[in-house]
Order: C-alpha cells, then structure tokens, then sequence
C-alpha cells in the first residue's frame, strides 16, 4: 500500500505538501503545477488515506450522519443523492440513519456519544419537536436541520415550502376549480404549517374562499392521506381538486379515492408536493411540483461542512432552481 512518503517521492516534494495538498488544508500554499503532480502521483500509485490515523490526529473522521425519518420514502433518495455527490468533492462520507419518533430509537445520540461522525444532517420526524430535538442534541456536535423542526439556535437548510403550495394551488384555480381541498401535514410540523399558509394565501389571492371542513393536517404518510379521504367526503358537497402536501400522503389519496369509486381526475383532481419516479407509475400518474431536493442536499452538506470548519450557523433557503410544476394526468379542468 503506498504511503505519503511514496507520493511526496514521485512528485517531489516533501511530505508535509503532500499532506496538506491532500487533507485540503488551507495552509497548503502550493503552484497549481504542484497541488496538479501530487494528485497525479498519489492517482497513479493508487495512494489511499489512512483515515482512522487521520481520525486520532486531527479529531476528525471525515464522516457525516444523514439522519433522516424513513429510508424507504422515494423522495429521500433525490436528497441523498445531492448529500453525498457534495461530500463527496468535500471528502466526506456519509452514514445513513434513520430517524424515529420514538425518543429511545433515535439514531443520534448513539452516533454522538459513539464519537463516529463530524457533524449531522437531521431530517426530523414530523412528530418531533424543536424541545426534544434539542434535548436529544445536547453535544455540541455540529448539526444542520433540513427542511424540518429545528431549535431556534439550530442552523437550517429549507425549501419553499409555501412557494410550492401556491404553484399547484394556482394549477387547480387556473383550470377553473374553486371548492378546493388541501391534506397538509402535522400542525406541528414546520413545513406543514408553512404549506397549509401558501394554499391559503393563494386561494385568498384569487378571491375563493377556503372551507375549513377541507383542510386537513393529519400527516405526510400513505395511510393518512386514505384517512383524510374519508373526511372529506363527508362533506355534503365534495371538492373538485385536492391538493397533497406531500406525495406520499398523495398515494394514499388515490388509492382511497378509486377505492370508493371516485374517478381521478374526472369527479376530482389531485396535484402534489414533490415529485419522484414513482409519481409517473400511478394511475393516473401524478401532477406533481418537483422541489429541488437534490440542491437542498448539495446545499445542507456545503453548510455542515462550514459549520464544522469555521463554525458558522447557517440559515439558508434553497431558491435555484424554483418549484416547478409537472402536469401529468391527475388534474384536468372540473366537469360543468
């Protein structure tokens, strides 16, 4: 296996540049010409960090936790995806943990008290809040909430929550819907209540009025999207569209909707937040608004790895790209 002095000997250089060049340590004032031949000799002598020494030297180990509620959920992977390919270029690994709402199972502490990672990422549970994340948290460790409950002192990564709301409430108004649903998420969840806002202010904007035997926040699960059916169709008159707050409560809504014999889109319209791959395979597939959640990952991994270096506690809204809508087959103009 080859080592640093292996790499400084074919570039050249001493042993401490090498060091420097490839831990990325500000320090490391080096020519381009020269940072160039130590990549290029630790490349071609197949040079692998010794991380665990790396890891007694500098207190560090170069891994991050992406804690997140449900490993399953299809819209975690976009999320993922951008986490990792930004640690990735910050030389990171990330460890995937779940997050549960049962206090005794959450993945942190354990990983904290384990000493295992740098820093965190927490997609919290709906159900948790910011009390007893902190409660939880009480390390120091440097944490970054993405788009979900966080202390106030927490440093945070958010989308636009209410801007998406807006866009797929504005989709179902401009086909010429006016009795219009919307199943939210838990009133306790920060982005439930900041979705629920820009229905509202949306349907104000366009002058129609928002029936509160409509509104639902029972949660983003398939299971509570089939409970929130049953609600609303207990109205004496139905809504015409419906919009989910997140498309996993989405696939619970139709399911519960054919179930009862009700016809998507033709009796009612469906537009969700979010989009997956999963989204196209419904039937009908789902008109969807694609949050940017890959950037919201590359975003989170770039602010963890500032607050673990310089220590700065961000509190950042992802803006590019915006929400865009993606018109499938779910929503259609409502029947006369």
């Amino acid at each position: 296996m080859a080592t640093l002095s292996d790499v400084a000997s074919m570039a050249g250089v001493s042993v401490s540049a090498v060091s420097r060049v490839l831990t990325g340590a500000a320090d490391a004032r080096v020519s381009e010409a020269t940072r160039k031949r130590i990549h290029d000799a630790a490349r071609e002598l197949n040079y692998r960090p010794n991380y665990a020494a790396r890891a007694l030297k500098f207190s560090r180990t170069n891994v991050v936790a992406l804690v997140v509620p449900d490993l399953t959920n299809a819209i975690v992977s976009e999320l993922m995806r951008g986490v990792e390919d930004e640690g990735y270029e910050r030389r990171y690994m990330v460890m995937l943990a779940r997050a549960e709402s049962e206090l005794e199972e959450y993945a942190l502490p354990r990983l904290i008290g384990e000493g295992r990672i740098d820093g965190a990422l927490v997609q919290a549970a709906d159900a948790m809040l910011p009390a007893e994340l902190s409660e939880q948290i009480d390390s120091g460790l440097p944490v970054v909430y993405v788009n979900s409950n966080h202390p106030e002192d927490g440093g945070f990564v958010d989308l636009q929550d209410a801007l998406g709301a807006r866009i797929a409430t504005r989709h179902l108004i401009g086909l010429g819907h006016k009795r219009i649903a919307f199943v939210g998420g838990l009133a306790s969840s920060v982005t439930g209540r900041r979705r629920v806002a820009g229905f509202r202010d949306e349907m104000a904007s366009a002058r129609l009025p928002v029936d509160d035997a409509l509104v639902t926040d029972l949660g983003y699960e398939l299971v509570v999207g089939r409970a929130a059916v049953e609600q609303l169709l207990q109205q004496e008159v139905r809504p015409t569209g419906i919009v989910v707050a997140n498309i996993n409560a989405a696939f619970g809504v139709l399911l519960e909707l054919r179930s009862r014999g009700v016809s998507v889109p033709h009796d009612i319209s469906i537009v969700a937040m979010h989009d997956a791959w999963t989204a196209d395979n419904t039937w009908p597939p789902l008109t969807t608004v694609k949050m940017p959640r890959y950037e919201l990952g590359r975003a989170a991994m770039a602010a963890l790895y500032d607050r673990i270096h310089d220590g700065t506690v961000p509190q950042l809204v992802v803006t590019d790209p915006p929400p865009r809508l993606i018109i499938r087959e779910s929503t259609v103009s409502p029947r006369p």
